[in-house]
């Protein structure tokens, strides 16, 4: 799945899973706090520049989540915890 097709609900829910805030995404990525609220004050794909896509991705990736696209649950695009 590419950058590019995450979408807010996603990031949203994996912060769910992992019980993390913005505060804890902000600082696990790397990414300004105001940043990570600003982004998720939209719905619909993940805007912003690449870098900030790929640093939220990797932070939490790196916590064992992992992207769904729509080709692997039927009711759209999701996250799942890694087994």
């Amino acid at each position: 799945m590419s950058i590019e097709i995450l979408s807010i609900r996603q990031i949203k829910a994996a912060r769910a899973l992992l019980a993390w805030s913005q505060v804890d995404l902000a600082e696990r990525s790397g990414v300004s706090y105001p940043t990570i609220a600003r982004l998720e004050t939209n719905d619909g794909p993940l805007g912003g520049r690449r870098e900030t896509a790929i640093a939220i991705r990797s932070a939490l990736e790196a916590q064992g989540i992992q992207f769904l696209d729509s080709g692997e649950v039927a009711a759209g695009p999701g996250v799942a915890m890694k087994p």
